[in-house]
């Protein structure tokens, strides 16, 4: 899988509407009470790995996927680990909606499940979209060959 450790060429406008998509789907999904317990329970913190995986392309837009992968999993795994530790000031900030959202509350190791699964479907997006691109542009090379 060489298309892996390319750099690509992400387009950040698409990117900026993922992440807003993403955000609101997230957001949806911690205070829907119409869907079913277990996509309510787990779909926030896939969503949230998903969206800083979007946020990192929107920000490196020319890293390779593989970067950009090992780069969210990282991140949302020390943001996971970082809940094991407790003190009166980061819980002030965690008591606030917005901080608890970013930070979380407590550590749980189906978190880390959530936080990978969303990290390879914004691989999996990517290996989808850019290889199909890389298609287009191999056929098309192939029907316009450089003149000498």
């Amino acid at each position: 899988m060489q298309i892996l450790n390319k750099p690509i060429k992400r387009n950040r406008s698409l990117y900026l509407i993922l992440i807003i998509i993403v955000i609101v789907l997230g957001l949806i999904s911690r205070s829907s009470l119409l869907l079913p317990s277990f996509i309510s329970k787990y779909a926030g913190d896939t969503l949230y790995a998903l969206m800083l995986y979007f946020g990192l392309g929107f920000i490196q837009p020319k890293d390779s996927i593989l970067k950009v992968s090992l780069l969210a999993l990282t991140l949302s795994y020390l943001i996971e680990i970082s809940q094991l530790y407790q003190s009166a000031w980061i819980d002030l900030v965690r008591d606030n909606r917005f901080g608890g959202l970013i930070l979380g509350h407590g550590f749980l190791w189906s978190d880390i499940v959530c936080y990978t699964i969303g990290v390879l479907i914004g691989l999996t997006l990517e290996l989808v979209f850019f290889k199909d691109i890389e298609a287009k542009e191999a056929k098309r090379k192939e029907s316009h060959p450089p003149k000498y």
